[in-house]
């Protein structure tokens, strides 16, 4: 190889952020936060190789946890090279409004998108149980007036019997993009197949806002339908 190869700086990456929304209420205590924190776990060695094998765009992690208010477990976007998940907790209240305000705070170029070869838009994933125990709609109007809302891929998983798919699907624009889970074995899957999904689609240089969100509603929709037929056969609690 010539010395001109070896010297030969790497070409820089844009940058795609995704995000996930963790409703970490006393609800979502015991089988489900341990659900979650395994299928995350599961999930990020997954996205790190995607990442790596990524010639256009660098995938970078974002947790918000939510409860009686907000917090990042990740301080900024984070490198999955060297990021270790640290298992959530739950207890409190479910402040969604609050966490969708704190979400429109950070899609910024002097915040979370501060690439500087330029960003893709990103991935919002939300996971509840519950109603919002705020003012969900003032929250939800102030991330709709972010610029980066419209383009964003948004999914959002109704854990349970508790969850208001309606108020979900306000956030994701989609009810085909609410997807409702009630057992311990679909959670972790779906969780799985969506962060996977979405983080091969959103981090494609090429392609319309709207063409990825509707591929990954159309591969999330055969997924449910999939996962559903399967669970026919098997015997596995709801919660």
């Amino acid at each position: 190889m010539s010395d001109d190869f070896q010297d030969a700086a790497p070409i820089a990456r844009k940058t795609m952020v995704l995000f996930f929304l963790l409703d970490t209420s006393g609800s979502m205590g015991g089988e489900k936060i341990e659900t979650v924190n395994e299928a995350i776990r599961e999930t990020i060695p997954i996205i790190k190789e995607i990442s790596n094998d990524n010639a256009d765009a660098e995938i970078k992690f974002a947790v918000l946890s939510f409860s009686s208010g907000t917090s990042w477990i990740t301080p900024s976007p984070v490198d999955l090279n060297s990021y270790k998940f640290q298992d959530l907790t739950a207890g409190g209240c479910t402040d969604m409004g609050e966490a969708f305000a704190e979400v429109a705070s950070k899609l910024d170029k002097n915040a979370f998108l501060s690439s500087q070869v330029g960003n893709l838009a990103p991935v919002m994933i939300l996971m509840s149980d519950g109603e919002p125990t705020d003012d969900y709609k003032r929250g939800l109007a102030t991330l709709k007036q972010n610029k980066w809302y419209k383009p964003a891929i948004k999914i959002a998983f109704s854990i349970g019997q508790g969850a208001n798919n309606d108020i979900l699907a306000e956030f994701t624009e989609n009810m085909e993009l609410v997807i409702d889970t009630d057992n311990k074995q679909m959670l972790k899957k779906m969780i799985r197949f969506v962060s996977v999904t979405s983080s091969k689609v959103g981090s494609q240089t090429k392609g319309t806002a709207q063409s990825k969100q509707d591929q990954v509603a159309e591969a999330v929709k055969e997924e449910v339908q999939s996962s559903i037929a399967d669970s026919e056969t098997e015997v596995s609690g709801g919660w």
